[in-house]
């Protein structure tokens, strides 16, 4: 998560209206849903080359970014493409298992068919939007918006968490490393056992600092967004 929000400050598009960029993400998701099959794939060609080139990476790397949530998409994918049924007559390809048969449903392979270009060109916007859109102009966004300040506090806190509790899991991880403990199952176990107790406390005090620092800035109960 580090690396894609350094990644949302070295785009090319990273001082253009937040607004555009929302509207153009609209429109992408529209097209998504709308297109056929053969539509969703060039979008999703067009959509991952002009990211590469606005974040100035690799495809190879973009491949990778979309390589974790396909992995979750497979799993459904497979579910709906496998039947099970009574007979064999509708199946393109099954085996018998007691008296039902397993196989392949052309249907479902329509629909797994649709089901994944409509996803897959929605992640590809989606990772467009937030690899484009800096944090700082996703809270004027969320302003422009008119969503509730106590929404957005709540937004910008949990987003500065998110990385306090990677940057102390890091630390923990690579003091245990150091010391070899996770060179075997046995001690994997029982150094992650010790890496979640003291991530806990290690986080509380990071907000018990937070809280001190604010209030010696006689913090009011609201930030100046």
């Amino acid at each position: 998560m580090q690396s894609l929000d350094a990644l949302s400050y070295q785009s090319r598009w990273r001082q253009r209206d937040p607004v555009a960029k929302f509207a153009l993400w609209v429109l992408m998701m529209i097209l998504a849903m709308c297109l056929p099959s053969i539509g969703r794939a060039v979008l999703l060609l067009c959509i991952a080359a002009f990211t590469c080139w606005l974040l100035r990476v690799s495809p190879f790397r973009y491949l990778k970014w979309l390589l974790i949530p396909f992995s979750f998409l497979a799993v459904g994918l497979v579910a709906i493409i496998i039947s099970f049924a009574r007979s064999p007559d509708n199946l393109l390809w099954c085996i018998q298992i007691g008296q039902y048969w397993i196989g392949l449903d052309p249907i479902g392979l329509s629909t797994a068919n649709e089901t994944f270009w409509r996803s897959m060109t929605a992640l590809a916007a989606t990772f467009w939007l937030m690899l484009n859109m800096p944090f700082e102009q996703l809270i004027k966004l969320m302003k422009r918006g008119r969503l509730p300040l106590v929404l957005i506090e709540q937004i910008l806190l949990t987003w500065r968490f998110i990385f306090i509790f990677l940057e102390e899991a890091a630390a923990i991880y690579h003091t245990q490393s150091l010391r070899f403990g996770y060179r075997n199952l046995r001690t994997s176990y029982r150094s992650l056992a010790m890496l979640v107790t003291m991530l806990f406390s290690r986080v509380m005090m990071r907000y018990q600092q937070m809280s001190v620092a604010l209030n010696v800035k006689l913090y009011q109960g609201d930030f100046h967004l």
